[in-house]
């Protein structure tokens, strides 16, 4: 993909639609740069002020950014360990972000969710066509859970770039077992918040909001389907979807539903945001997969995002390297078609 020559304002970013090529190309759709060069993203200096405060720290912060402080600290499941992969830089994984409840630049997030949003306390509803529909406060989730555990996943972007990013929370499978969905539960519907005062990119129309996704149930419950409360042994940030997100991470990321209210099981597909808006570019499965590209892009290799300038791009790995957890979900299915 071709490189942006220069960054342009989120305000140019911005329009509605336009024509290009013959085609409608909304606002958010990307072009073949997909994504902005890393250095007009990264400010160390100022991650390091807010967050580098280490465990001690933490206390002090502001209530805004200690999203679901309960379970911590946490041990890393050795079966989730990663040996010989690098994981990326804390500061690239909180600067670097796709919320487009909060803009569609990579920086905004971190800037607008920080600005008095409060995470805490939060409450996410579990309910549809299972046994034990139930609210909770995600802190008294994590304990009725059995406290949390950290995981390092690789995590794959539809947009040709790609982290390995050490998760804290607890396998999706168990909250499953929890709510006992009933024999006509096949899917799980996951809906982002909704509060358009907070947030501006919710008071655009770029996406139908509040942001939905969707699992098969097998999907759901597959030993490697997560709900992250926290990375790098702290509570979740507001901009990486604090402070309870799904992982998938055989998935392209947009799969990853940020800061959940609400977790339902159903008996059809459900729809899903972007798979709704544009189904010829993103596939309602959205597996990982070299050998499909998107329309405007390959997906044969990713750039490495805090993989320093020289450290180039790398092939992409069959369900992002978890071929052998996940393959048989999709088997007789072509990922051709269904993708």
């Amino acid at each position: 993909m071709v490189a942006l020559s220069q960054a342009k304002s989120a305000s140019d970013n911005m329009m509605a639609m336009r024509k290009k090529s013959g085609k409608v190309v909304r606002d958010w759709q990307l072009p073949d740069a997909s994504v902005l060069p890393e250095s007009q993203y990264l400010r160390r200096r100022e991650f390091l002020r807010f967050f580098g405060l280490g465990v001690v720290g933490t206390a002090i912060l502001p209530v805004s950014l200690r999203a679901a402080p309960s379970g911590f600290p946490d041990s890393l499941n050795p079966s989730f360990k990663l040996d010989g992969v690098k994981l990326t830089p804390e500061d690239s994984i909180a600067s670097y972000n796709n919320f487009y409840e909060w803009g569609l630049a990579k920086d905004q997030p971190k800037e607008l969710s920080n600005k008095g949003w409060k995470t805490e306390p939060w409450t996410v509803e579990i309910g549809g066509l299972c046994a034990n529909p139930r609210k909770f406060g995600v802190n008294d989730l994590i304990k009725l859970i059995g406290g949390i555990e950290r995981r390092n996943y690789r995590h794959r972007c539809v947009e040709a770039w790609s982290m390995v990013i050490p998760w804290d929370g607890f396998p999706l499978a168990k909250l499953i077992d929890l709510s006992q969905p009933a024999a006509a539960a096949k899917f799980v519907r996951f809906t982002s918040f909704l509060d358009p005062q907070a947030c501006p990119g919710q008071r655009s129309n770029n996406l139908p909001w509040p942001y939905t996704e969707g699992l098969t149930l097998p999907e759901a419950r597959n030993e490697l389907a997560f709900l992250a409360t926290g990375l790098y042994g702290k509570p979740l940030r507001n901009q990486n979807g604090a402070p309870l997100r799904l992982v998938v991470p055989w998935k392209y990321g947009f799969k990853s539903a940020k800061s959940l209210v609400k977790i339902e099981f159903v008996s059809d597909q459900p729809k899903t945001t972007w798979n709704e808006l544009a189904s010829d570019e993103y596939g309602f499965y959205a597996n990982v997969n070299p050998n499909v590209d998107h329309p405007r892009w390959s997906q044969a290799s990713e750039r490495v995002i805090g993989g320093g300038f020289f450290s180039g791009r790398q092939p992409t790995l069959m369900f992002n390297g978890y071929e052998k957890q996940v393959a048989h979900l999709y088997a007789g299915l072509d990922l051709r078609r269904n993708f």
